[in-house]
Parts: structure tokens; C-alpha cells; sequence
């Protein structure tokens, strides 16, 4: 076979197997294919948690790959593609561990990165690989998969199915007769030190949002202690008292939160692309990686862009002449935002009648 295809294939596998937000980025991909191609079997090999957000997408087999089983996981992912034999391979996984898992993967045509971003030595696990095109949203960089298989859509869709159970769950949580803004105050446990605002500004940022806009606020993330704490600082120094339900809830929840509610607040996160696939306008605070790349795909007007002056502080050279993915890993680089950034662009969401 060669690329692009020129009839649709019979069989589909791909592996994408984390994060969060780069399985959001991912779905646009599996929806073209599916809209394009209706009849061809689309195999989804993704990781455990990612496996609860989107693994009852309809039409599409999910294989789950638990990375906690360790060498067993490799294990029995060669046992579950046993025999079988792909028409395509997506290796969508700029990891070892993604390729190590790919080697399980049978398939005629094993697409992969670009050489220039086929980090971690993934181009030795492919055969054919996609467009290479510089200084790409991670989203359209994964939008090249199906570009390579002659299958194009200007507009994303992703159509991530939200159960009964969560919406019932939202509204028995959230009075449905209130505006809701959700904030998300933590990116991942990793980033902790660069990434993550300070819980006094979000505290203002909440009170601003009641007094000005009687948006009532929510608090979501995860169970770590990190975000226990965020949570516990943020209703301690409100006056609104907002609701905290770090640490408890699904991703499907999640999900069902950010479509019902007005915008979101937070860092560089899954959140972040979760509130996207549900069309919720974020207000992202980017100051330790670029916004351009890795922002939330449908808010970059919405977003509080403070990189281009950290990573040149950092540098000593602006943003055209640092490397697309550089990061700034300094502590205080969020203190660049301030209170006031956060709420012009609630005010911005208000004039366009978004809140």
C-alpha cells in the first residue's frame, strides 16, 4: 500500500496512549476516519485512565495498555493481537514505551512522526512517515495522520459521549439553576514547581467572578496532595466559597461539568482540552509553554499569554529564535500573570456574551 490511500482500508489500528489532553487531541483524528471511511474497523490502543474518557466512543475497539503492569502489559498486548494483521498502523507515541508496545502491532503500512519529531528513536518503529511541517499545534500535528491516508476535514469534531450518570451526577452536585465557573488550579504533580498559579489569585479571581458576573465557581482536579491543598487554600481565602470537588471526580464527570459550565480557569492541563471537546471557552494561563503549540485549540483568543516574555527572560532571545517546545522551568514565572489579566478576559467572555 501506498500513501495516501487510494480506497478505504479494511482494518485501522492506532496508539495513542496518554495524556489526557493528547487523547483529546487525538479523537479529531478517529472522527475523520470514521466520517470518511464508515465501514473500516478502527482499533484504539490507549492507556487505562485515558480508557474512561473516551473508550465508549462508539464504533471503534479500544485495547487497553495498563502501563502499572509493567512488562506484563507488553505481555498481554501481544497476546490480544495474536494473528491479527492491520491494513495501517498509527504510531501517534513519541515514546519508548509507546514503541516498545508497537512492536505488537502487525500492519502493511506503520506510520509514525517525522524524523525531526520522531524523538526517542520512534522512527525506527515505522516504515512510512507523516508531512513534516514546523511549528505545528500538537493537535494539527496529529491532524497529519489522517492527512497522510488522503483523509482531510477542515473543522474538528470530537463527539466524546457523556453518560446519563455524569449529567445526573452534575446536576444533583451543581444547582443547574446557577452559572458556573470551573477552576482547575493544578497542571500534573511533575510540573508542580512551573506551572501552577498561586491559590491567592485564584482565590480573587473566583470573588470577581460572583461579584461581577454571579458566576458561582467549582473546583476540580485530582487526588493528589498537591491538589488537595490548591483545593483546601483556594475556599480558605474566597469569600464566595466555592465547591471542591478535587479529588472527586471522573474524568467522565469531568467532562459533564465543563459542558455545563460557562468557562474554565486553568493552567497548561488536561482540563484544559477536555473544556475544548466540549466547546467551553478556556482561560488558559501560559507562562511556561507555548500556547501556540500546546494551548487550548478553540480559546487562543481567550487565553492569558505571558511566554514569549518568560522564555525570553529565560533565553535571552525571543520566542522566534527558541525552539518550538522549549519550556521555561522556573518557579516564579507564573507571578507574571496577574489577578487582573485573568479577569479582563472574563470580561472580554462577557462582551462576547459567552458568560
Amino acid at each position: 500500500m501506498d500513501l495516501p490511500l487510494k480506497s478505504a482500508p479494511q482494518s485501522i489500528c492506532l496508539l495513542r496512549l496518554s495524556a489526557v489532553g493528547d487523547i483529546c487531541h487525538t479523537v479529531p483524528v478517529v472522527r475523520r476516519i470514521q466520517h470518511y471511511w464508515p465501514e473500516t474497523k478502527i482499533t484504539w490502543i490507549t492507556g487505562k485512565l485515558e480508557s474512561t474518557l473516551v473508550g465508549d466512543i462508539p464504533g471503534i475497539e479500544f485495547i487497553i495498555f495498563d502501563k502499572s503492569q509493567g512488562w506484563s502489559a507488553y505481555r498481554n498486548l501481544r497476546q490480544k493481537l495474536k494473528g491479527r494483521q492491520f491494513d495501517v498502523f498509527l504510531h501517534m507515541q513519541v515514546s519508548l514505551r509507546a514503541s516498545l508496545a508497537s512492536l505488537s502491532v502487525s500492519a502493511n503500512i506503520k506510520l509514525g512522526f517525522d524524523r525531526q519529531r520522531a524523538k526517542d528513536y520512534q522512527w525506527l518503529f515505522t516504515n512510512q512517515k507523516i508531512k513534516a511541517v514546523p511549528r505545528q499545534h500538537v493537535m494539527e500535528g496529529l491532524l497529519e495522520f489522517s492527512n497522510a491516508l488522503g483523509v482531510r476535514e477542515e473543522k474538528p469534531e470530537w463527539g466524546i459521549p457523556v453518560p446519563d450518570a455524569a449529567n445526573e451526577f452534575v446536576n444533583k452536585t451543581l444547582d443547574p439553576q446557577k452559572k458556573w465557573l470551573v477552576i482547575s488550579p493544578c497542571s500534573s504533580s511533575r510540573f508542580r514547581n512551573w506551572r501552577n498559579w498561586s491559590a491567592e489569585r485564584y482565590a480573587k479571581v473566583a470573588d470577581y467572578a460572583l461579584e461581577k458576573y454571579n458566576l458561582h465557581t467549582v473546583l476540580t482536579g485530582g487526588p493528589t496532595a498537591l491538589e488537595q491543598e490548591y483545593g483546601e487554600k483556594i475556599s480558605a481565602l474566597s469569600k464566595c466559597k466555592p465547591v471542591n470537588l478535587i479529588g472527586q471526580t471522573s474524568l467522565k464527570q469531568l467532562l459533564a461539568i465543563l459542558a455545563k459550565s460557562k468557562v474554565l480557569v486553568s493552567p497548561d492541563s488536561g482540563p484544559a482540552h477536555m473544556a475544548t471537546t466540549v466547546n467551553t471557552p478556556v482561560i488558559g494561563l501560559y507562562v511556561t509553554s507555548n500556547p501556540l503549540r500546546t494551548g487550548p485549540y478553540l480559546s487562543q483568543q481567550w487565553l492569558v499569554n505571558k511566554y514569549p516574555q518568560a522564555i525570553e527572560a529565560e533565553s535571552g532571545k525571543p520566542i522566534e529564535q527558541v525552539a518550538w517546545g522549549k519550556r521555561v522551568r522556573r518557579a516564579e514565572a507564573m507571578d507574571l500573570i496577574t489577578v487582573e489579566d485573568v479577569t479582563g478576559k472574563l470580561d472580554e467572555l462577557d462582551r462576547g456574551s459567552f458568560i
